[in-house]
């Protein structure tokens, strides 16, 4: 791979080359994908859906929303550094080309601001129960209807394929999505294959999925204009990451590394003494221990110890990064930055931490079941409904459901089955944590 191509302009739809000693430099097309993202309905949905807590009452815990800025930022940071190591080893980028350092911070901080745009509501059990719906569920009837890359696209939901999606599907009026430039899409594909074969090698890149079938087309052309690396055998569909990837991936590391344990901490959920001895560990090499003992309470504490966190995290993935461009480039570096940096241990001890104390904490966990439970049953009437429209079966009550869907769903009588469940559970994925609930109380006659 190379850097000329990876940094691709171009947008859906484009027939001329962008080049980027053309950009107005007020209004930079990487700065419009993050302008773009930002204003779109689904991005703003993310401001009441669960990031760790879900349903949360107070005001301090992170929504999805939160995360998605604050991992932005974060990636910001790593992109503006990275790209500054880069145009200084390939200084052709800027003479012949135009780039500029903080060209790889907008493409970072647009990515990373959509990498959980396609999450269901109440966090990764949303994609469990969607999964399961059709695993050992009521929707487990269509598999015999469907290929076996299309079934599995369903029995193993995911978040990054559903937020590649949203983000290039073409509707009426808006033909590919939200038209981001392909160096923006290339970062934000964390997982460059298709749902089969699962978990082909060890590499980072084939640890889950990155586009359903239904954007298949879309991703090939996405993946050919950046000179990504086949990685395909046979007549499966896989490639190499985006380099930038490993820095998206990177700043959500970092912010659900710390700031869910500072969510814990603040909840209560984590003993203050026990947990800030954990970020001490991390920051030893920077803390001021002067200006630590003058902070009176936790909140303070906690704050200038995730700050410390986050930079000196920062600064670990950026020299990783670095230092391994070269294989990078070449698809030989399997894992994430994270896991090839000398706080390797202490992060995991504090995800550890995490795990026990927060993930699976009680009211996590009993909010999760009641996820469950909203998201099958909205899944049981949806697809019933709809499957009954196309085989021109529908009750009155199919009807009423098929009234509520239609201003949301493009319904034809022509399309197939897994077009129908598809469009069903990218509607389904796009509820926020509280409109999911109030759907699920109005399907059920509870609210009146």
């Amino acid at each position: 791979m190379n850097w000329e191509q990876l940094l691709s302009l171009k947008r859906f739809g484009d027939t001329n080359k962008r080049l980027r000693n053309e950009q107005d430099e007020t209004r930079l097309g990487f700065e419009v994908d993050y302008d773009r993202i930002i204003f779109s309905s689904e991005f703003r949905s993310l401001q009441d859906k669960t990031q760790v807590i879900p349903l949360s009452q107070t005001d301090f815990v992170h929504t999805r929303l939160t995360h998605s800025l604050e991992v932005s930022v974060v990636g910001r940071t790593l992109g503006r550094r990275v790209g500054a190591k880069i145009i200084e080893k390939y200084p052709h980028l800027t003479t012949i080309h135009g780039y500029q350092a903080n060209d790889f911070g907008a493409i970072v901080a647009a990515a990373a601001l959509a990498h959980d745009i396609g999450n269901p509501p109440f966090g990764h059990s949303g994609e469990k129960a969607i999964g399961e719906f059709f695993k050992t569920g009521k929707g487990f009837r269509f598999k015999e209807v469907l290929s076996d890359k299309e079934f599995q696209d369903l029995c193993d939901f995911e978040g990054n394929a559903n937020g590649f999606k949203i983000l290039t599907e073409s509707r009426a009026g808006r033909e590919g999505g939200l038209r981001l430039s392909y160096a923006t899409l290339g970062a934000f594909m964390k997982y460059p294959k298709e749902s089969l074969p699962k978990r082909p090698t060890k590499h980072i890149a084939d640890k889950k999925f990155g586009f359903f079938q239904s954007e298949k087309d879309a991703f090939m052309d996405v993946a050919s204009d950046l000179g990504l690396i086949e990685t395909r055998t046979g007549s499966t569909v896989s490639f190499g990451r985006h380099p930038l990837t490993y820095l998206v991936e990177a700043a959500d590391d970092i912010c659900y590394t710390i700031i869910d344990f500072e969510d814990g901490i603040n909840m209560g959920l984590i003993q203050e003494e026990y947990a800030l001895e954990y970020l001490i560990n991390l920051v030893r090499d920077s803390i001021n221990a002067n200006k630590y003992h003058q902070l009176t309470n936790t909140k303070d504490r906690v704050s200038y110890l995730r700050a410390l966190a986050i930079n000196t995290l920062i600064n670990e993935a950026v020299d990783v990064f670095v230092k391994n461009e070269e294989s990078i480039l070449k698809n030989e570096f399997g894992v994430s930055l994270l896991d090839k940096c000398q706080y390797e241990a202490q992060i995991s001890d504090i995800i550890k931490l995490s795990v026990k104390q927060v993930y699976q904490s009680e009211e996590v966990i009993g909010k999760e079941i009641a996820g469950y439970e909203v998201l099958n049953d909205l899944l049981t009437v949806y697809t019933k409904a709809l499957d009954n429209f196309m085989k021109g079966e529908t009750s009155n009550y199919d009807k009423l459901i098929l009234k509520t869907l239609e201003k949301h769903l493009s319904l034809h009588e022509n399309m197939t089955t897994y077009e129908m469940l598809m469009m069903v559970c990218n509607y389904v994925a796009k509820l926020s944590d509280s409109n999911a609930i109030l759907t699920h109380k109005k399907i059920k006659g509870t609210y009146l």
